[in-house]
């Protein structure tokens, strides 16, 4: 999956929520990170729901857009970290 440049942005700049210290200091760095972990780009909250029961994960009574593997991208996108 290939990571724009706001997708890249959005993690560094909410790395911080995920991770106690930041795993990426540039975009460069950010971009290998989110290619090493396999991280997801969603268009839709009901998407985000769909990755985590595809994940067997449990969200049942969570707001999904409140989990910390979620990052909100700005322009409607969301980006799945798995930490």
């Amino acid at each position: 999956m290939e990571y724009d440049a706001a997708v890249i942005r959005c993690f560094l700049e909410q790395q911080d929520r995920l991770f106690p210290e930041p795993v990426a200091d540039s975009e460069e760095e950010a971009e290998y990170f989110l290619e090493d972990v396999c991280a997801v780009v969603v268009n839709s909250k009901k998407e985000i729901e769909e990755y985590f029961e595809e994940e067997g994960i449990d969200t049942e009574g969570e707001d999904v857009l409140n989990i910390a593997e979620v990052f909100d991208v700005g322009d409607g996108r969301f980006l799945i970290v798995e930490g």
